[in-house]
């Protein structure tokens, strides 16, 4: 399992970034995310049970005010931009939010305990 920490991610991101994201918005769809593995995993009464919706790429932690990144596999697009350059802004973002330095891969024994904060992973 791997864990990658999208705060340190963020702060790490060239002011340019930091500029251009924080009023951004990606489109995040289970469809999507599926469909890049295995375009007939999910039903058509799947699909239209999980309609995409739409997330800030940059989170503000409502308890200690820091920010993060907010991207995945689930996010498809950036809303408003063309389909080629939001998914380019994306693949970006994921190469800088994946690296080695904010990333802890866990080769789980038995007993192990991880807890996590999913807004910022």
């Amino acid at each position: 399992t791997e864990f990658c920490d999208m705060r340190s991610a963020y702060a790490a991101l060239p002011e340019r970034l930091k500029v251009l994201i924080e009023d951004l918005q990606a489109e995040h769809s289970i469809v999507h995310s599926r469909g890049l593995v295995d375009p007939t995993v999910l039903t058509e009464a799947q699909k239209a049970e999980t309609p995409p919706v739409r997330q800030r790429l940059v989170r503000i932690n409502p308890i200690n005010g820091r920010k993060a990144l907010y991207i995945g596999a689930h996010a498809s697009h950036i809303v408003g931009w063309p389909l080629e350059k939001g998914r380019a802004l994306l693949a970006e973002l994921t190469e800088l939010g994946t690296g080695p330095e904010f990333c802890l891969s866990h080769a789980w024994r038995e007993g192990d305990l991880i807890v996590w904060d999913n807004r910022c992973v």
